[in-house]
């Protein structure tokens, strides 16, 4: 196993695709990572001297969310798939939410930035409960916001919104068990992850979840030719919950397009029909969920649950 850690080689803040990869590994092969919080902190929030939290020596104020890579997988090329087998996610000790902390339509518009607060949490992976300082209590279950693969066009991107190649998705249901797959963009497909989430909400509504370093995400990395024998247009995840396609967009209304769109590619391909009786059944056991919409884009997700078809 290789083992690639949130330090001076690996740490960044930005999509590149002329970023060289901190790893090169051939297809199969399973990477453990670590990651910071995403917002580069290295400890917890103390509310009684917020001033001493410190960001992790490498940040910059122009970086965005604080990614661990890239990992080159060796013979991946444009057009083909990015297969990420989630075995593992274990969180760090400390998590912190943020609410109204910045002026957003929808902050204004629920009155929480008159008001801005922090939940600390403590952490348990193993019992698998995190605590806030107000003595809440909610189960973990722990994933990565971002995973993802740059843009093939040239430059520094943000980190911020999703795209149809991954990133900031922040999609609850890839938690371990799950693999995401994910359009190669680039060549080697220069992966990269971060934004670790103990705990979240469809929708992440304040705008953060529990946001927490990882102590070890293992992920296995392999590279199909396609998926169902089509090109990939969007994220699609195979998941403990059932098959999930993923739609980001300007508005909700398009976001679901998309997601639903990739939904009738699966389900056709899985049960040998048409798309419109792919939505007949769609209608009937797809759910529709969404996703996050604080990332200057929002996120519409399909779920199809194991066993809804026979």
């Amino acid at each position: 196993m290789e083992t690639l850690l949130p330090d001076a080689r690996t740490l960044h803040g930005s999509w590149d695709q002329d970023r060289p990869p901190a790893l090169t590994v051939e297809p199969g092969t399973t990477v453990r990572f670590g990651t910071l919080d995403s917002g580069w902190w290295t400890g917890p929030h103390d509310h009684t001297d917020p001033g001493a939290r410190q960001r992790h020596p490498l940040h910059d104020p122009a970086h965005g969310h604080a990614l661990t890579g890239p990992v080159a997988v060796r013979g991946a090329e444009v057009g083909q798939v990015l297969g990420v087998r989630i075995d593992d996610v274990v969180p760090g000790p400390f998590g912190t939410t943020y609410v109204g902390l910045r002026s957003t339509p929808l902050n204004e518009r629920l009155g929480v930035t008159a008001a801005p607060t922090v939940h600390a949490w403590d952490l348990d992976p193993v019992a698998g409960i995190g605590r806030n300082q107000a003595g809440h209590s909610v189960a973990l279950r722990p994933f990565l916001g971002v995973m993802g693969v740059p843009p093939a066009e040239p430059g520094q991107h943000s980190t911020i919104p999703p795209y149809w190649h991954g990133g900031n998705i922040d999609c609850r249901e890839l938690v371990a068990g799950a693999t995401l797959y994910l359009p190669v963009t680039v060549p080697g497909a220069l992966f990269s992850i971060g934004d670790g989430h103990a705990a979240q909400g469809d929708g992440e509504v304040s705008g953060t979840a529990i946001e927490c370093p990882m102590d070890r995400v293992d992920l296995t990395l392999d590279v199909l030719p396609d998926l169902f024998g089509a090109p990939l247009r969007t994220p699609v995840a195979r998941t403990p919950a059932g098959w999930v396609t993923m739609g980001v967009a300007d508005d909700l209304d398009e976001a679901m397009a998309i997601a639903l769109d990739a939904m009738l590619d699966v389900m056709a391909a899985l049960h040998g029909i048409g798309r419109s009786d792919a939505l007949g059944l769609a209608s009937v056991v797809v759910d529709l969920r969404v996703t996050q919409v604080v990332n200057q884009v929002v996120g519409v997700h399909a779920v199809l649950p194991w066993g809804a078809i026979h």
